[in-house]
């Protein structure tokens, strides 16, 4: 058995992370989960391409499905924030760049790192 790349380490942690994050949206459904491969496929050919950018691939990796979900289901993450006002999505920040975090640029905060919003939410669906 071959030992697991650096490449794949990240990609494998980084599906991780965004899965725990749908998870703890309640929205981690078959399909949804699908969302996630896919994303992991095509981010597996960028870094490829750019193997320093493995330490920004989670981050890349969750934008990619909150995209996806945006177009199938609806916004993902809600806000766990701002409890008056329109429902509203949270970013991933920094765009490209390690330790990604979603953030509520309504209210200006940070809210949870990408992998940790259980604790953000304490579970709550955010779909």
């Amino acid at each position: 058995m071959e030992p697991v790349t650096p490449l794949e380490q990240a990609l494998h942690a980084a599906r991780a992370l965004v899965l725990a994050d749908l998870v703890a949206g309640e929205v981690a459904e078959a399909d949804v989960v699908s969302l996630v491969e896919d994303a992991v496929a095509e981010r597996r050919w960028w870094v490829e391409q750019w193997p320093d950018g493995a330490a920004y691939v989670a981050g890349l990796i969750a934008q990619d499905v909150q995209d996806a979900l945006l177009d199938r289901y609806g916004r993902w993450p809600l806000c766990p924030v701002c409890g008056t006002g329109d429902p509203h999505a949270l970013d991933v920040e920094p765009e490209l760049g390690p330790d990604p975090h979603w953030v509520c640029h309504k209210a200006g905060v940070k809210v949870a790192a990408v992998g940790a919003l259980r604790s953000a939410t304490g579970g709550m669906a955010s779909s």
